[in-house]
């Protein structure tokens, strides 16, 4: 990623695509590496809110606006656009940690042993930068999914980009409803981190993903990641358009 003033230019290799459009979980990573590289000495990342707005791929262009720096608290905003149309639009939370009397955690659960790996499908080129094993069996006609995950290349991330960058990797739940395959698309997501410091061990990670409703061409869905100790790290939400 190279820095021009205020722009940064990125150049999406194709092993990252998924159809005509980039990995969401790839441009939201390039877009919170731009929020870094421009804001420097930013508190830990708390939360995510990413748009899907269009297709994004090739030569890209990512821009950083800072909206508020407070004492604790800071909002970044990222544009991301290719052939001159936007593309992406994220909004970063960065918060350092404050005294409390109110401290809740969720019980850590008992992580399912890794399963058989996972081959991806042969025509979905970025499911190939991950490994993927089973864990545990879920109910034919359930629309829910529950996987381990790791990124094959973690050199140089930091524990927040590598956690954005694998929160996606799970394919949409409600497609075990469905009785063809077809395409779908991720509108918007959610993402809180539970932790200032995400960690595991050996790079998997715990994906589980529920549909919460399903009809009428769109889906919405709850997606949790925990570590490989059983301590949720963060959870999302995610609306999907379907086209099946």
């Amino acid at each position: 990623m190279e820095r021009e003033d205020g722009l940064f230019r990125a150049a999406l290799p194709a092993c990252w695509m998924q159809g005509r459009t980039a990995y969401g979980g790839a441009s939201a990573a390039l877009a919170l590496a731009a929020a870094l590289a421009a804001e420097p000495d930013l508190p830990p990342l708390r939360s995510a809110q990413i748009a899907f707005v269009g297709p994004l791929g090739g030569a890209l262009e990512i821009r950083p606006t800072l909206l508020r720096r407070g004492r604790s608290a800071s909002f970044v905003r990222v544009d991301v656009a290719s052939d001159g149309a936007l593309g992406l639009a994220a909004t970063f939370l960065f918060a350092a940690e404050r005294e409390s009397q109110i401290a809740h955690q969720p019980e850590p659960i008992v992580p399912s042993p890794h399963g058989m790996p996972i081959e991806g499908p042969a025509d979905i080129a970025f499911v190939h930068n991950f490994d993927h094993a089973e864990a545990g069996t879920v109910a034919r006609g359930e629309p829910r999914i529950r996987r381990w995950a790791r990124l094959k290349d973690r050199s140089g991330l930091s524990p927040a980009l590598e956690l954005v960058a694998i929160a996606d990797v799970l394919p949409p739940p409600a497609l075990m409803l469905a009785h063809r395959p077809g395409p779908i698309s991720t509108t918007t997501w959610q993402l809180d981190l539970l932790t200032p410091a995400p960690s595991t061990e050996d790079g998997w990670w715990l994906l589980s993903a529920e549909a919460d409703m399903a009809e009428r061409g769109f889906s919405s869905q709850a997606m949790t990641v925990h570590n490989a100790d059983g301590a949720l790290i963060a959870v999302a939400k995610q609306s999907v358009a379907l086209f099946v």
